[in-house]
């Protein structure tokens, strides 16, 4: 299941590449009214995608947050894994936190890893193949 962080975080993305031609900067206040979501865990959301090089900002009277790269060149891949985490249903699967399953005696012959790496494998295509763009 989607946190609320990645969904409100896809939120926040999806306005500001709305809006970046418009003003430039936009304020935290505007997209947290304008989206519905509570300023301050808008802030840490902001925060971590500022961290990971989507966006910037600009403090004082008349500053905001802004992309630093296109829509078009953020993936879906890149943000889930920023805000959600590892990819993949299963830490046995996992291609960035893979972790030995403690109670599958073999992972070859593990009918549940062999779904789960298609599962894996089709949602990292899905997520490759999207950018934020899409979204807008």
């Amino acid at each position: 299941m989607l946190s609320k962080k990645t969904k409100y975080g896809l939120k926040a993305l999806t306005y500001l590449a709305r809006h970046q031609n418009d003003e430039g900067l936009v304020s935290i206040n505007d997209i947290a009214t304008c989206e519905k979501i509570s300023r301050k865990f808008l802030e840490s959301i902001l925060l971590s995608l500022k961290k990971a090089g989507f966006l910037n900002s600009k403090k004082g009277k008349g500053g905001g947050y802004y992309l630093i790269k296109n829509a078009t060149e953020i993936k879906m891949v890149d943000v889930f894994r920023i805000l959600e985490g590892p990819i993949a249903m299963l830490p046995c699967v996992s291609l960035n936190y893979y972790e030995e399953c403690q109670d599958c005696p073999d992972e070859k012959s593990c009918g549940l890893h062999k779904l789960m790496i298609q599962v894996r494998d089709n949602t990292l295509k899905i997520f490759r193949n999207h950018t934020l763009q899409d979204l807008v």
